[in-house]
């Protein structure tokens, strides 16, 4: 019936090894691999991977040593509270960069910015209303004073963070204040993170690691906004290096996850070293479609009755983000003909949609570390497809 029984890859086998020796002799792209924290970059490197193409920095603010500090900078009163909370997360910071930059030893690690918004790192709303009625009901049973004070005190907090939730709240959260507009907003926040990275980076190269940091400011759509939250960081990025004695090489870049920023590719590359196609989101904006209710909804139907023929956040969709793709891939090279490309969407892993970024000319693919050993394969396909081709064409 087509199906045949399968294991689990042994990636220590010989013959697994000499397929994927094979593969990387005939691969043009690169493969890098998705990781947050050491453990996973370790594991990335281990099945070949060739640098970080994405870090996403505001995993590790959900650490549990992490939450209160970064809430607390989130309902700061002041400059100096929000301040202050800054300052107990930059060790922490560096310390998770630290980690990276030696497992990724002489390879490149791409670094964003904190993306989402700031809402996410507090309690939901219709939690905080349950909680606050709970209590208030809860109240009219107490009898000794301290009861009653312990209760007023928690219904306080609980209410300074009703109102900052609602503050804060959107009606469409995935298009408003985060990635870039919220480092804009707050540039203590990403001048932080920045500041753990470049020291980071200083003390390891001290220690003789070859660090390699790219820093990724996410959801850009105007040369303007780039431009001005780059030379914030840049800032920050030498004045550490100068305090330190110490000279890394670094990169600033974008991650094109907008269909403005494709079209305005050729603006962005006059700021920007490197591009980063961030297909998930590039997927959502160009079709106008939330991925969370699609894929429990509509979008079922449409590919059972093919009106899609496949799943456009499993598969790159060729018309529309892959021509989006081309446009920005051709536009920013002839502004910067250097400029790196490449792309950290889930679609990283897709064989087919690692056809396309060859064809399209990219440098790397990056995707979760158990589908590198996938990715190095298709790679390998895409390129010999292309020889292929070229030897009918020149036969033909």
């Amino acid at each position: 019936e087509g199906e045949l029984p399968t294991v689990v890859a042994d990636l220590d086998n010989p013959f697994v090894g000499s397929l994927l020796s094979w593969a990387d002799e005939i691969r043009v792209l690169g493969v890098w691999a998705n990781a947050d924290y050491p453990r996973d970059a370790e594991r990335a490197r281990r099945y070949g991977a060739e640098g970080i193409g994405l870090c996403r920095t505001e995993h590790m603010f959900f650490e549990a040593d992490r939450l209160p500090l970064i809430q607390k900078m989130i309902m700061a009163k002041d400059h100096a509270e929000q301040d202050a909370a800054l300052a107990a997360l930059l060790p922490l910071q560096r310390g998770d960069f630290d980690g990276l930059f030696r497992v990724m030893d002489g390879l490149p690690v791409i670094i964003r910015l904190i993306d989402p918004p700031l809402h996410e790192f507090l309690p939901g709303h219709t939690e905080l209303i349950r909680d606050l009625t709970d209590l208030k009901v809860r109240l009219q049973h107490f009898h000794t004073l301290s009861e009653i004070d312990g209760a007023l005190e928690e219904i306080h907090t609980k209410q300074r963070y009703l109102e900052r939730v609602e503050a804060l709240r959107e009606e469409n959260p995935m298009l408003g204040t985060r990635g870039v507009r919220l480092g804009i907003l707050i540039p203590g926040l990403v001048r932080m993170q920045v500041r753990a990275v470049f020291e980071a980076a200083c003390r390891c190269k001290r220690d003789g690691v070859d660090v390699r940091p790219e820093v990724m400011i996410p959801l850009v759509t105007l040369a303007a906004e780039l431009r001005e939250m780059r030379s914030t960081l840049e800032q920050e990025a030498k004045a550490v290096m100068a305090e330190m004695g110490v000279d890394v090489p670094y990169k600033f870049g974008t991650m094109i996850e907008i269909p403005r920023a494709a079209v305005v590719a050729g603006e962005l590359a006059t700021v920007a070293e490197f591009f980063s196609f961030g297909t998930n989101d590039l997927t959502q904006t160009t079709f106008g479609i939330s991925r969370d209710d699609a894929e429990q909804g509509f979008l079922v139907e449409y590919l059972r009755r093919g009106v899609l023929p496949r799943n456009p956040f499993e598969t790159i969709d060729v018309d529309g983000v892959g021509k989006l793709m081309q446009w920005a891939v051709e536009r920013g090279k002839a502004v910067r003909p250097d400029l790196e490309v490449g792309i950290c969407g889930e679609h990283g892993g897709d064989p087919a949609s690692i056809h396309l970024c060859h064809q399209l000319g990219l440098d790397y693919v990056s995707c979760s570390p158990f589908r590198v050993p996938i990715a190095r394969l298709a790679a390998a396909q895409a390129a010999l497809a292309e020889r292929n081709s070229s030897a009918l064409g020149a036969v033909g």
